[in-house]
């Protein structure tokens, strides 16, 4: 099915097995022993394919596969190409090395007889010897000619050919005939590592040939073709991709007389399952969960049903039910009655999905794909590596690897490289280059860079609090002469007089004489208990509150209108009552006591004419954070948030229920998020790839060639002359000149175990520049016909789609439906 987060041509950019068409792990560990005694290795873990000899299928039928969409071309190497085509050509068109179930390329004996380097000096050359056998459909032998015209359809050097990618064909000098027709000399003009990825598949002269055929004449059909299958033909209306036996195929025999590949929906997944319109599809775990349901189902023998529709009518109920619909009130008895039938219409329908789906297994695996939090490092915040670090520092990665994929029964084990997986020889876990989880480091980084929990606070002017100070400084301030010849004027009595009232005052006034003060000087001078000092009262008290008042109706229609504006845009804005909220007292917690509370002592600024007790603090003191900022670093006045884009559709729950995973966890070490939750068609096209975000989630899938495919994932993204960035496929717009400089050594290198060192040291640099950080391997669940063999979770290795069939109970031609 399809995953929202895969960068789309994923599989035309990186020459792994396509997302599709992979499954993974079904034993319950990721690790084990080295023969050599060196400590746990990690393993990878068998198919569940259900696997059959060839001898126990029976010849013949028809099977249906789910695939999202009819592809748009059947051109792998075009930009829009998609995992479909991907998995169509499998079937249809020459694999020279193929991925076995380590990720590792393996020659195919059906086009190779052999491939090997004779030659590294003065230039590295690799003779292909081709199978005797291996022809097109059409009868014509593969040889040469064909790798010739492939070879410069993707050189790059002809921009009349729309390609996607050429990485690899671009170091090709010359390619001649060997001996005869059945070999193929290749040089290299500098050394190309990944030499084994090259013209798989391979596509026929009369494809490659010419910018007209390359550009058009395989986007809806093959006329040639050299696999077990042949295509018979596109159906856009129908949505369907129909393969027949290649009558002219050499090696083993199909199984199956023909593969129909059908376009269904992921969310009409169990639709298509129960209706019988399809044999295999990927679905999602809720699927999952109900064809677990239906093994468990059972009805009949007077009991209620296990689930479903009547599981919750108890016998007495039933009685009653029935008593209802036999008694004597007509009126109760019909209404019962019309209850009692649509129940049971709901249990027979309900019945008839549960025996529907009891004709499935769900091969569950981990796909050859892993999951990761990307950090857009480009701008903000997340530029600055400490930052990222911190972020990356304060993620419990196996707990949210956990929370993926136990509830499914798979192993949880996040991975240790973003270069290859756990079983493939490049693997080595890197991920000690950054540092475990821990909140306290997480805290001290963030710190270091500047970004403290006073920070967040805009730091005041250099004025006075108050109106009435304000309004002093705005230009009626006393000149130090002036003061001290007032000073001098007053008689003695008059001082004493003064002492003694505000000796008074200070002693004894009330609450509402407070209140008044805070209201102007002169006011607080008549408030002395004479009527006209009470009025004036009473008219302060009356303004205060209707002020009060017209001030918090605005604020909660403020409020009314940007929850309301969230919700329509789809924001999610972490704060007050949201996961990771850090905002309310909890049972326990001590509030610091407010200025003026209780016997707190009243400070010589606070007794400023029209200031009252406790409301100011000394000149310079930041203002407090206001309630959503509490908690929260900042710097500069600016608070650390960050925008985490997720996917809103309905296949995108499990990401979504990452992210809210992660939002708790940075809530912790005090770093905001803004959740925006976007459409899937446009979440990577639109948000991803255009850079705008801060975090992301998206996986990328595994390859056998992590040398030449990972490299433009993770390059230094550089300046264009327009003034844009080229990020290629390096949508964290992370990177530096030493990971560049150790990918290009390790493409040129020849030795195999060179070339991997040099790798494991790339991603140990990936690791500490915190761009992206593993998640963990993204889960596989396929529905299959338990009649079927050799079909499911194929973990690294590709298909075999020749070895595929029933093993019994379908007639040869019969259509999906097994009720037909």
């Amino acid at each position: 099915m399809a995953h929202v987060g895969v960068p789309r041509g994923t599989a035309r950019k990186r020459r792994s097995v396509t997302l599709l068409a992979t499954g993974v792990l079904t034993i319950p560990v990721l690790a084990g022993c080295s023969s050599g005694g060196g400590g746990p290795v990690a393993v990878a873990v068998p198919q569940d394919i259900a696997a059959t000899s060839r001898d126990g299928v029976t010849e013949g039928s028809t099977l249906t596969w789910a695939i999202d969409a009819v592809p748009a071309t059947l051109n792998t190497f075009q930009a829009d190409a998609d995992s479909a085509t991907t998995r169509i050509a499998g079937a249809l068109l020459p694999s020279l090395f193929p991925m076995d179930a380590k990720g590792e390329p393996r020659l195919n004996p059906d086009y190779l007889e052999s491939a090997k380097v004779i030659e590294q000096e003065p230039k590295q050359t690799v003779l292909y010897k081709l199978n005797q056998q291996a022809v097109w459909s059409d009868g014509r032998e593969i040889g040469a000619p064909d790798f010739v015209a492939q070879w410069r359809a993707l050189s790059g050097k002809d921009s009349a050919f729309w390609t996607a990618r050429n990485a690899g064909y671009e170091r090709i000098e010359k390619i001649e005939r060997g001996k005869d027709d059945l070999q193929v000399r290749v040089t290299f003009s500098k050394p190309y590592a990944d030499w084994r990825a090259l013209f798989s598949p391979l596509y026929p002269k009369e494809v490659t040939g010419t910018p007209g055929t390359f550009n058009d004449g395989a986007r809806a059909t093959l006329k040639n073709t050299a696999g077990p299958f042949r295509l018979r033909g596109v159906s856009k209306d129908k949505g369907t991709v129909t393969l027949d036996r290649n009558p002219r195929w050499w090696g083993e025999e199909a199984k199956l007389e023909s593969l129909v590949f059908r376009a269904v929906k992921p969310e009409d997944r169990a639709e298509a399952l129960t209706g019988g319109t399809v044999h295999v599809a990927d679905i999602d775990p809720a699927t999952a969960n109900r064809i677990a349901r239906a093994a468990r189902y059972r009805s009949g023998n007077g009991q209620p049903p296990a689930h479903g529709p009547g599981s919750d009518i108890t016998p007495a109920a039933a009685l009653r039910s029935w008593a209802l619909a036999h008694g004597s009130d007509e009126e109760a008895a019909e209404t019962a009655q019309a209850t009692r039938a649509k129940t049971r219409e709901a249990v027979a329908a309900y019945a008839a999905e549960q025996k529907s789906l009891k004709g499935f297994a769900v091969r569950k695996s981990l796909e050859p794909a892993y999951t990761q939090l990307a950090m857009n490092g480009g701008s903000g915040p997340l530029s600055d590596d400490r930052v990222r670090r911190a972020i990356a520092r304060a993620l419990n990665r196996q707990e949210l690897a956990d929370a993926v994929l136990k509830p499914l029964g798979l192993p949880a084990k996040p991975p240790g490289s973003h270069l290859a997986l756990a079983g493939q020889p490049a693997y080595k876990d890197g991920s000690g280059a950054l540092g475990e989880q821990d909140t306290e480091e997480a805290q001290a980084l963030l710190a270091d860079a500047g970004w403290t929990l006073d920070g967040a606070v805009q730091k005041p002017k250099d004025t006075k609090a108050g109106s009435e100070a304000d309004h002093s400084d705005a230009g009626k301030k006393k000149t130090d002469a002036e003061k001290k010849t007032d000073a001098e004027k007053k008689t003695d009595a008059e001082k004493k007089t003064e002492a003694e009232t505000k000796k008074s005052d200070t002693e004894k006034k009330s609450d509402t004489e407070k209140k008044a003060d805070a209201e102007g000087g002169a006011g607080a001078e008549k408030a002395d208990g004479t009527p006209e000092g009470k009025q004036k009262e009473q008219t302060a008290k009356e303004k205060e509150e209707k002020a009060s008042k017209e001030e918090k109706a605005d604020k909660d229609e403020k409020a009314d209108k940007d929850d309301k504006a969230s919700r329509e845009e789809g924001l999610y804005i972490v704060g007050d009552e949201k996961p990771g909220d850090r905002l309310a007292p909890r049972a326990g917690d001590r509030l610091a006591p407010r200025a003026g509370d209780g016997d707190a002592r009243v400070a010589a600024q606070d007794k400023q004419p029209g200031g009252a007790a406790g409301a100011y603090a000394p000149a310079g003191t930041a203002a407090p954070a206001p309630a959503s900022l509490k908690g929260r670093l900042g710097k500069d006045g600016k608070p650390l948030t960050l925008r985490f884009v997720l996917p809103s559709g309905p296949g995108s729950q499990s990401l979504r229920s990452v992210g809210d995973k992660i939002v708790e966890m940075l809530d912790a070490i005090g770093v905001g998020t803004v959740i925006t939750k976007v459409a899937d068609d446009s979440y990577f096209k639109d948000h991803v790839a255009s850079g705008d975000y801060d975090l992301a989630l998206y996986s990328w899938p595994a390859t056998a060639y992590p040398a030449t495919d990972g490299r433009p994932i993770f390059a230094k993204p550089e300046p264009a002359t327009d003034g844009s960035l080229l990020v290629e496929q390096n949508y964290t717009r992370v990177g530096s000149d030493h990971i560049d400089q150790l990918f290009d050594r390790a493409v040129s290198e020849l030795d195999a175990n060179a070339s991997r060192d040099l790798l494991k040291q790339a991603d140990a640099r990936i690791w500490a520049a915190a761009g992206s950080i593993p998640l963990y391997q993204r889960p596989q669940l396929v529905a299959v016909d338990k009649k079927l063999a050799n079909v499911g979770a194929f973990g690294f290795a590709a298909p075999r789609y020749e070895d595929i069939g029933f093993t019994g109970g379908q007639a040869a031609g019969s259509p999906a439906d097994p009720k037909k």
